[in-house]
């Protein structure tokens, strides 16, 4: 069955989370006691397989052949056979292998929807518990269809979307969808509103998230492709792959080329025929020029110098999977970011108490304040979690699926020590411990009789201990209003007095202050009885409590981050928080971390919801907070900015963040929290998961990018030369070089400089500039303006030389000194082009030691084909005389000279801005 077929016939159209659990039962044609083998037979070959699909994929040899779709390619393989008429069969391999390897290259590249379809394959759960014809069985989950009731526990991956028919004390982690950083709480009622998002939708259940706590029976809504994760999968295959504005650039540059150099050969050759030149030797002049012009190793040294910046990358904890993000990167002007984990430490930890009647810091200072020691114990007795004692991170068997949080994890722990448990108990454990509270200690002091477990109906948790003085004391912890009513006493002073209405005026003020902050607030109360309670029941237990205390938690931003968005601030880049959190939680953070300054900046996806797509695309600048969002939201969001021309970075980490990550210019996957689905969409990948890594990248992008432009300045400057050279003095009627002195000029003077223009230092300065527009030519600032003047500098020398030498020697030193000069010209220009508007002095003659071993090493490869005999015959060379040398290199040197002063006038004239 296809696909649009069977989408024809799913319910995904229906909104279960609003329906009872009747209804849904109707809808879905299901009962209770579960379908019959004969009703799941029929629905699988309805609705086939819980399975997602496979994204369809070219060949290998279509995938290698579409990599020679590009203009330069093209001009590479036409230097490839000029070379080889002219019998340069070297050069001809190079050219080649250069070719071939950037193929290669391009289609290991090519499978990252495969990769994150196989992923998203991965996290599905290989088996189910099902309820069929009334009896419980454990199959496949491939097998599950609409209809199936399935029982969940925890440790268990959700196999389908479900909506809950019972939950008892249910919680999932489905932070991979919606990325909120707590595990959501489950109930089976009846939930009102048609827009809500999947993280508001608390009686349903998604394919991926995991049970963390208590129990359930669900039925299953919605399987394979038709699953909110299938849908993902769904905008991962159907997200195109767009080419990165260097690209763009070198495409359009291959253009030009391609014009250029046709018409300057036509024009030779028509010259040469019009003068009754001979057509065999119009022909190999028309070809000297073309391969004059090619710029044959641009390919090839821009690919180099995206290597080495991912090199450095990885030293700095940003991994690039795809070399060209490393230049994309440079021209960020949006960074959509993830909160959790990336702009926080994706680990609640407890801020502020409230005990003895006021609200202070979480430190140490509670040990010494009335009442903290009580609420202390509280903390961590009234607790499930548990220190790791070195046996493993399994816990329990129901563990396997909860929070644990280790020493050298994203949040880190303040104590030290590997947590177990649910991030909220785990939390107030840590903090215990790291003030010298623990858990382990108290546990054998009070050892627990008895317990009430969490329920989501009661907001309670309730513990029972035997205290070394033969009493027993009842600790309960929950949701304040809750726990307040419950209370009839309070812990003032040391002392234990009773709960008025000023105690509870206060109590209520200070929650609402924390909850302001957007923090997490718990309550906390105990009782002391004689004996222990012959009533173990809430009813008989959570009444006439003693009033402790509250502790305000939240997933902290990190330090380093609110500096890191300054330094984007002055670099011209907005950053933007996107997050399945709430709003206020959301608004909390974003405004410590300097991103907002008010909550009118802050829309939900709700709210996002009811505009439409073109008014958003208005509308998206006055936002940089979006709160309780769907992928979709994600992936409106990344292209209205790209609609505004903005080249947008998106970071996150789970599986709902992969369509928007595919989405965007640059996407940023997390190496330690990220799913594979995540990463294998990501162009880059953070190893320490941290917001300030991507600030870096970006510095490091737009260095390469720098030098990827002096890099194109320097050579094509060069051709520039080269070809003037060639064009005038065939035009006059001058034989001033082979064919074979260019392609040697070419091969040594060319690419070492390069490559070191590549290893050139970024400016102090460089993020303190806006980025660069995706629009802007590769030729502005002042490198189309270099090119040119530069390059006909180079010829008017060369050809100064010549023409000096021509009137004063014979033929073969002139052409021998033309050969030398245009050489060494090349070599001395390349310190020009580290900088079009500082003096050579200024940044230093010695500050890239790259550069001078580089300029050394052709220098000798240049000199030698001229003075070792025999050699110098190959290439059609004469030695030269000490004086003949001298002209050579003061006119190498003439052309630094003269930059030079070009940079001094700009610098007076105060044009040098728009030269950077």
């Amino acid at each position: 069955m296809n696909s649009d077929s069977a989408k024809s016939k799913s319910k995904e159209g229906v909104l279960f989370h609003s329906l009872d659990t009747a209804e849904v039962l109707k809808q879905l044609e299901s009962r209770e006691a579960g379908l019959t083998a004969e009703e799941a037979a029929r629905q699988l070959e309805r609705y086939g397989k819980n399975m997602l699909q496979e994204a369809k994929s070219k060949s290998l040899l279509a995938k290698f052949i579409e990599q020679f779709k590009n203009v330069m390619i093209f001009i590479l393989l036409a230097a490839a056979v000029l070379s080889g008429i002219l019998g340069e069969w070297t050069d001809t391999i190079i050219i080649l292998l250069v070719v071939i390897l950037n193929a290669v290259l391009g289609v290991i590249q090519e499978n990252k929807a495969e990769q994150a379809l196989e992923a998203l394959k991965s996290m599905s759960s290989p088996q189910a518990r099902v309820r069929r014809g009334g009896q419980v069985t454990e199959i496949k989950s491939e097998e599950l269809v609409p209809g199936d009731i399935v029982l969940l526990e925890a440790g268990n991956v959700v196999p389908a979307d479900l909506r809950l028919l019972e939950a008892a004390s249910l919680k999932t982690e489905e932070a991979a969808l919606t990325g909120e950083s707590l595990p959501s709480d489950k109930q089976s009622g009846v939930l009102e509103g048609n827009d809500l998002v999947i993280g508001d939708r608390t009686n349903m259940a998604y394919m991926s998230s995991s049970v963390t706590y208590g129990r359930g029976v669900g039925v299953v809504t919605a399987t394979g492709m038709h699953t909110e994760v299938g849908r993902i999968a769904g905008y991962i295959s159907e997200a195109e792959n767009e080419v990165t504005p260097l690209q763009k650039k070198l495409d359009e540059l291959g253009k030009y080329f391609t014009f250029i150099i046709l018409g300057v050969c036509v024009v030779i050759f028509v010259v040469g025929w019009l003068e009754g030149r001979e057509l065999l030797d119009m022909l190999l002049t028309s070809i000297s020029l073309a391969v004059a012009a090619i710029p044959e190793g641009l390919p090839a040294i821009v690919t180099i110098i995206l290597a080495l910046g991912v090199q450095r990358m990885a030293k700095r904890k940003a991994i690039i999977r795809k070399l060209p993000a490393v230049e994309t990167l440079g021209s960020t002007e949006i960074i959509c970011s993830d909160k959790t984990g990336t702009l926080t430490l994706n680990k609640m930890t407890v801020e502020k108490l409230y005990v003895g009647g006021e609200t202070v810091e979480a430190d140490s200072k509670i040990n010494d304040t009335p009442g903290g020691d009580l609420l202390l114990q509280a903390m961590t007795l009234c607790n499930d979690s548990s220190i790791d004692e070195g046996k493993g991170a399994g816990g329990k068997a129901t563990d396997g699926a909860r929070s644990e949080v280790k020493p050298g994890s994203a949040g880190g722990t303040r104590s030290g020590k590997a947590i177990i448990g649910d991030p909220t108990e785990t939390a107030l454990v840590d903090f215990a411990l790291s003030i010298g509270t623990d858990k382990r200690e108290l546990e054998q002091r009070y050892p627990r009789v008895n317990e009430l477990p969490f329920d989501s109906d009661r907001k309670l948790m309730t513990t029972i201990h035997k205290l070394d003085n033969g009493e027993f004391r009842v600790l309960t912890k929950g949701a304040p209003d809750v726990l307040v009513s419950k209370c009839s006493h309070i812990q003032e002073n040391g002392t234990v007095v009773p709960l008025t209405e000023a105690h509870i005026s206060r109590i209520t003020a200070s929650n609402k202050s924390l909850a302001d902050e957007a923090l997490r607030v718990l309550a906390f109360a105990y009782r002391d009885h004689a004996e222990q309670p012959s009533d173990p029941s809430p009813e008989g237990t959570e009444k006439d409590l003693v009033f402790i205390g509250l502790t305000g938690m939240i997933d902290p931003p990190r330090e380093e981050v609110r500096d890191a968005v300054a330094v984007c601030r002055r670099a011209g880049i907005r950053p933007v928080m996107i997050t399945g959190d709430h709003r206020d939680t959301a608004a909390a953070i974003a405004k410590r971390l300097g991103i907002i300054d008010d909550d009118k900046a802050v829309l939900t996806g709700r709210e996002l919801d009811q505009i439409s797509e073109a008014d958003f695309a208005t509308r998206v600048a006055d936002y940089s907070v979006y709160a309780r969002v769907s992928p979709e939201h994600k992936v409106r969001i990344v292209k209205a900015w790209r609609q505004m021309g903005k080249i947008v970075a998106m970071t996150g980490d789970g599986v709902n963040d992969a369509p928007a990550l595919k989405s965007a210019d640059i996407g940023v996957g997390m190496g330690i929290t990220g799913t594979d689905v995540a990463k294998g969409v990501s162009d880059m990948v953070l190893a320490d998961d941290n917001f300030t890594t991507i600030v870096v990248a970006v510095e490091e992008g737009r260095k390469v990018y720098s030098n990827i432009r002096k890099a194109i300045q320097f050579l094509l400057s060069a051709n520039l030369g080269e070809v003037v050279t060639l064009f005038i003095a065939t035009l006059i009627g001058w034989r001033i070089l082979e064919p074979i002195h260019i392609l040697w000029i070419n091969l040594v003077t060319d690419t070492l400089p390069a490559l070191a223009l590549g290893l050139e230092k970024a400016d102090n300065d460089v993020m303190s500039k806006k980025p660069r527009k995706s629009s802007s030519s590769i030729f502005a600032g002042g490198v189309g303006i270099g090119i040119i003047y530069q390059g006909l500098l180079e010829a008017a020398l060369t050809l100064l030389v010549y023409y000096w030498a021509h009137t004063h020697y014979d033929e073969g030193v002139a052409v021998t000194m033309a050969f030398a000069t245009l050489g060494l010209l090349q070599l001395t220009h390349a310190f020009n082009v580290r900088s079009n508007t500082k003096s050579l002095f200024q940044i230093g003659l010695f500050s890239n030691r790259y550069m001078l071993g580089a300029s050394v090493i052709s220098g000798l490869l240049l000199v030698l084909v001229i003075i070792i005999p025999g050699l110098n015959d190959w290439f059609g060379v004469e030695h030269l005389s000490g004086l003949q040398w001298g002209i050579v290199c003061g006119a190498a040197v003439a052309i630094v000279v003269i930059v030079e002063l070009v940079k001094l006038v700009l610098r007076l004239s105060g044009r040098s801005k728009n030269w950077e």
